[in-house]
């Protein structure tokens, strides 16, 4: 690994990770890394969590070519052009036209309790903002939010929303959230995980194709950002990504345009057993599973990581959670912005700024860091297939992410310019879709032989009948 202009603490911690899934250090050798931090406007290292995050998904894509090719590559990635992977979803048009427009209800936002502390209510989804609405006893408009959060306590509004698998989090201190029993649980998790799920013989990569993926099947069953960008990232290494969900589970469409890209969508009803059978036959031909619902909720209706290596042996089972596997929270729903709350980073960023309300990060950090995390750890699990075969499960959550975050350490960086659309207009790519010409951030990551890419548009949910050819 060379570093060109870039300060050695990116290498230190992509050595860190590489090590944390028994990488080759050889490896690191491939990879040219370049450009410091800040990039964005937030004292948070998001451009060395970007370069970091990516770059191990790239070495890992670099490895599964080797296994089946036996040909060496080499990797360039700016950290400039890393970061900007990271605000994809922020760059994204069709026709012209920005695509994330507000979708926020009034019920969203940060709002003070009764003794002045923030709490964050996420109604991202109708289901959300009417469980958060019917506890407030409130209209959906923003000073009867307003007015009803001030009559609560924060802690005990936050309780409550999550008891019924609603989506608050109080805005807590790093120190306030370094004691919770929540953080201590966590605290010795490592950012990715790789356990063996049960025995199964070796799985030889088809020695054709022109991509390190080619012909590997993926099921990309994951909503919003962080799973979503797993199965992108896997689709622009080559994978056959299918994206399956149900039409009665709502969606956020400008989502599914950013994070769709190269990407089949199918529908199926889980609860239904025409449909369940239905998954469970792309089951048979697939190489990866991926899954971001919230725990439990996939398991239920036999798809959880024991029962899917059961029934296809060899599998790669991505698990993708809010606050990860053990620790009281272990069950319950969330999203990036409400791990920012809950862990310190909002409260951070509000006290740097000298600002009177709490201050998120520029961008979804979090999730995509955990995205390309889980697409990292979904390739070493496949190389390891190859060599001694097995079923195998990765487990990532936003949580362990935001941990991970936090420890990067701090830059000065809040009075940086976020970069325009001009800016980094070599960064963006055209392709037909049947939502309009869609212009996207290309992949950051420059290869020597096997260039990233996708092979289409996104498509809306559904346009796909369930089948891989």
């Amino acid at each position: 690994m060379s570093l060109t202009g870039s300060d050695d603490s990116v290498l230190r911690t992509l050595s860190e990770v590489w090590s944390l899934v028994d990488g080759d250090s050889d490896v690191l050798d491939n990879i040219n890394l370049s450009g410091t931090d800040p990039i964005l406007p937030s004292n948070f290292k998001v451009g060395t969590a970007a370069s970091v995050a990516i770059g191990a998904a790239s070495l890992a894509a670099l490895e599964v070519w080797r296994a089946r090719t036996g040909r060496e590559q080499c990797i360039t990635l700016n950290m400039r052009d890393a970061t900007i992977a990271f605000c994809s979803e922020h760059y994204t048009e069709v026709d012209n036209k920005a695509v994330m427009q507000s979708f926020w209800s009034p019920a969203s936002g940060h709002f003070n309790d009764k003794d002045g502390n923030w709490i964050q209510l996420h109604c991202q989804y109708p289901h959300l903002r009417d469980g958060i609405l019917e506890i407030l006893g409130c209209e959906n408009e923003k000073s009867s939010v307003k007015k009803a959060v001030a009559s609560w306590s924060g802690a005990e509004l936050e309780f409550a929303c999550r008891e019924k698998g609603l989506c608050a989090a109080l805005v807590r201190s790093a120190k306030e959230w370094t004691g919770h029993a929540h953080a201590k649980a966590i605290s010795t998790l490592p950012v990715i995980e790789i356990i063996k799920l049960g025995d199964a013989p070796p799985e030889p990569l088809p020695s054709d194709g022109q991509q390190p993926l080619s012909n590997v099947n993926v099921l990309d069953l994951t909503k919003v950002i962080a799973g979503p960008v797993c199965g992108r990232t896997l689709a622009s290494y080559g994978a056959n990504v299918m994206r399956v969900g149900a039409k009665h589970l709502p969606f956020i469409e400008p989502l599914v345009i950013d994070t769709g890209l190269g990407k089949k969508s199918t529908f199926l009803d889980l609860r239904d057993p025409t449909d369940n059978d239905k998954l469970k036959l792309l089951l048979r031909d697939a190489n990866i599973f991926v899954q971001g619902y919230r725990p439990g909720a996939i398991a239920k209706h036999g798809f959880g990581p024991e029962e899917v290596a059961a029934k296809r042996p060899g599998i790669i089972y991505v698990n993708l959670s809010a606050y990860g596997h053990v620790g009281p929270w272990s069950s319950w729903r969330g999203f990036d912005s409400l791990v920012q709350s809950a862990t310190g980073i909002v409260h951070e960023g509000m006290v740097d700024a000298g600002a009177d309300r709490p201050l998120p990060l520029p961008c979804q950090a979090l999730d995509h860091a955990t995205g390309y995390l889980a697409a990292f750890g979904a390739m070493i699990a496949l190389k390891r297939r190859v060599e001694e075969g097995g079923s195998w499960m990765v487990r990532v959550s936003l949580a362990q992410t935001g941990k991970w975050f936090n420890d990067l350490g701090r830059v000065e960086g809040l009075e940086t310019k976020k970069p325009t659309r001009t800016e980094i207009s070599g960064l963006l790519q055209k392709h037909d879709s049947p939502f309009g010409v869609i212009e996207h951030v290309r992949p950051p990551e420059i290869f020597s032989e096997t260039q990233p890419y996708w092979s289409s548009g996104s498509v809306p949910l559904g346009s796909n009948e369930p089948r891989w050819h």
